[in-house]
């Protein structure tokens, strides 16, 4: 086994798993008002901005090659019923129209399919009287959100909501309103973890109320998550 592993060349030209570049997707935070970039306190380096600076930024992370950036919107008003997250003016919406103008097919625009960042009580789904999170009553809502972003020019739909079935409504939605092309990234095995913590903070998305492990997967389960991306896979999935 040695033998292969001798010189740095020979390592190389064997490596299994390999990351460049051109494997990377850049997140970034769309937030309301005008000429507006802001760091996120928890994430050193991470920027937040308005969509009138997209195009800049946006262009500045095709001159790095780096492929595709991921949309996360942050309204500037929330409601129960997350009617900014399927809004064809929705943050995200408009987000994806300036950008596809400035660059076009130069950066792939992924867009975060969930309703936390649109919901007033920061859960990610429609919330009952009694405090449950609703799942097929929130698969609707998530249908109707893939479509505006698809028909606004994403280029690919990332769910990230975690309730049952999502993957095969968006994709039945997708493909019944002509967007046969636009491809599903799942967030297959997304964990209920205190590593998420930065990102409530720069999405505004915290919990107004109990927390997401009704939802969100147990991180001790491995042969549950293996359950889940197979069934995300089944579903119609891309990418998982």
């Amino acid at each position: 086994m040695r033998r292969m592993r001798r010189t740095d060349t020979l390592r190389r030209m064997v490596r299994e798993t390999q990351i460049s570049i051109h494997d990377l997707v850049y997140p970034m935070f769309v937030v309301p008002g005008t000429n507006v970039q802001q760091e996120v306190p928890s994430m050193p380096g991470v920027q937040r901005y308005s969509v009138d600076l997209l195009p800049q930024a946006v262009e500045e992370i095709a001159e790095l090659n780096i492929p595709a950036v991921l949309l996360f919107g942050v309204p500037e008003h929330k409601d129960e019923w997350a009617s900014g997250a399927y809004a064809d003016d929705g943050i995200v919406q408009r987000a994806v129209r300036i950008i596809k103008q400035a660059v076009g097919d130069a950066v792939v625009v992924i867009t975060d399919l969930c309703l936390c960042e649109y919901t007033s009580h920061g859960h990610c789904g429609i919330v009952s009287q009694d405090g449950e999170v609703l799942n097929d009553q929130t698969l609707e809502l998530l249908a109707r959100t893939a479509i505006s972003q698809a028909a606004a020019g994403a280029d690919m739909i990332a769910p990230s909501d975690m309730m049952d079935g999502r993957i095969g409504a968006v994709r039945t939605a997708l493909d019944e309103n002509g967007f046969e092309h636009i491809p599903i990234m799942a967030y297959s095995a997304k964990m209920a973890s205190a590593f998420y913590g930065p990102f409530r903070d720069a999405a505004e998305s915290a919990p107004q109320f109990g927390d997401r492990r009704g939802y969100q997967m147990d991180y001790a389960n491995a042969r549950e998550a293996l359950r889940e991306i197979a069934l995300d896979i089944e579903e119609g999935a891309d990418i998982v």
